[in-house]
């Protein structure tokens, strides 16, 4: 395929995948759940930080999460007592653990009372095509109070070579306005044109498949030059490429 007939492809596949029905086989159906911007944020935050792995499974744990917060998150992240946290380490995702639950909830309430939430934090150190300083920055922030060191591991820092795809993926869910209502969107200080493709074993393989990136691992200059591409076709929107890449990787096959 030519230049014009790969966006034609990817454009067609994008409008296949980027509708309702994508939410209820994918862990974005967890902020879909809230209505009040702060619990969309804190679900989003930590059903992302869990997406690795079965995606139903993903998705059973998120829910759990959830519950564990008596669904109301940013009530439970504000105003949490000791006992409330004891009750989370029954809580287990393959490597992410009730400790690391119960640290994940003292960073959140720490971006939230000292540093304005969370957009405002990526929102402050984002540069003119890229928000992979500003996960760095936001992983420095988070993590700025007293925590167990292994909890660190479960935010990626994308100035260490990383692509942090769950954390990518993230900021697509808040920051892109899509029209089909599967990304929410409700990030309005930062640009869907900065945003960058949450880099999986299924979206770089498609993408290598289909000419647009060469390098063979799935790290931080993969998705420089998967971003490059992409920005390409669709300057604006760039990440709505991921539905394509990520459909025809994950229900295709390709």
């Amino acid at each position: 395929m030519n230049q014009k007939e790969l966006k034609e492809f990817l454009d067609e596949k994008v409008i296949q995948y980027n509708n309702q029905d994508f939410i209820e086989s994918d862990p974005v159906q967890i902020p879909h759940l809230f209505t009040q911007k702060e619990d969309i944020e804190i679900a989003g935050f930590l059903s992302a930080s869990i997406a690795w792995g079965n995606r139903k499974m993903i998705i059973k744990n998120s829910h759990k999460m959830m519950e564990l917060m008596g669904n109301t998150p940013y009530d439970f992240v504000m105003t949490h007592s000791e006992d409330d946290l004891a009750r989370l380490e029954t809580f287990v995702h393959r490597t992410f653990n009730g400790k690391d639950f119960g640290g994940f909830i003292k960073g959140l309430q720490h971006i939230y009372k000292n540093h304005n939430g969370l957009e405002a934090v990526f929102a402050k150190n984002q540069e003119k095509d890229s928000l992979q300083k500003s996960i760095s920055e936001f992983k420095k922030i988070f993590f700025e109070i007293n925590h167990l060191p292994r909890t660190q591991k479960h935010i990626s820092d994308p100035l260490n070579n990383s692509a942090a795809k769950r954390i990518n993926m993230y900021l697509r869910w808040m920051v892109r306005q899509d029209t089909k209502g599967v990304d929410l969107g409700i990030w309005k200080t930062i640009s869907p044109a900065v945003l960058s493709c949450p880099l999986d074993v299924h979206s770089g393989n498609v993408a290598r498949k289909l000419g647009i990136l060469k390098r063979k691992q799935n790290d931080a200059k993969a998705l420089l030059e998967l971003d490059t591409k992409l920005r390409k076709m669709d300057a604006q929107d760039p990440v709505k490429y991921d539905f394509a890449l990520f459909g025809l990787g994950v229900f295709e096959g390709f």
